[in-house]
């Protein structure tokens, strides 16, 4: 069986997340648009007319692909039982180290694509992948908390890999020094922040208009 095969049997949703790393790589030179998917499409052997189909909803399905092609790979490097062996404050830095690793040689792509979910139309769609992101690497690394917890965890780490990886696009210092130090700060932030948090909820203060506020980002109206 050929690749172009291989691809001809993917349903378009498996079509997109095969699809979306070369897609990435094109987004280098051509921005996340047609042209981008065209060569993509043509590298891999697959049909461009059903890769068409497959990304009709433009820009914002092409990063979504791709940031689920991160997760896929994400979750295959680091299963729950590998990070068992680590310490929480370890388990979130390698997970976050290893979605930054996944896109060290295509910066620019990242940066367009920080501009593109950045846009009015896209935002409330970015801070939904944030969440989903932030939520699958809580999950890999153990956590099952259900209470305000779970959404505070969540918003807090969905921050931090925004940050770094606004700071990653603008780092030119050696193999990206500069960017870890920097989600290493992040990190020890919030490890004194749940130290803080665990002395409120002992003394039983409440907060249930922020645990109302993260939901709605797990939730978002439609």
């Amino acid at each position: 069986m050929t690749e172009a095969q291989d691809f001809a049997d993917m349903t378009l949703e498996e079509l997109r997340i095969a699809l979306a790393p070369d897609i990435a790589a094109s987004a280098i030179f051509d921005g996340w648009n047609e042209t981008a998917l065209e060569a993509a499409a043509e590298m891999a052997g697959a049909d461009i007319d059903i890769a068409k189909l497959a990304f009709k909803g433009g820009a914002m399905q092409m990063i979504e692909a791709w940031i689920a092609s991160v997760d896929q790979a994400m979750e295959a490097e680091w299963p729950k039982e590998k990070l068992a062996e680590l310490k929480i404050r370890e388990r979130i830095r390698t997970l976050v180290a290893f979605r930054l690793e996944a896109v060290a040689d295509i910066d620019e792509a990242v940066r367009r694509a920080l501009s593109v979910m950045a846009m009015p139309q896209n935002a409330p769609r970015a801070l939904q992948l944030g969440w989903n992101t932030a939520d699958i690497m809580w999950r890999l690394a153990g956590d099952t908390a259900t209470d305000y917890n779970h959404y505070t965890k969540r918003a807090i780490l969905a921050g931090i890999y925004s940050a770094t990886l606004a700071y990653f696009v603008n780092d030119d210092s050696e193999g990206k020094a500069k960017t870890y130090e920097f989600l290493d700060r992040r990190i020890d932030g919030v490890m004194r922040f749940e130290k803080f948090k665990h002395q409120l909820t002992s003394r039983d203060v409440e907060l249930p208009s922020l645990t109302r506020f993260l939901g709605r980002l797990r939730y978002p109206s439609r």
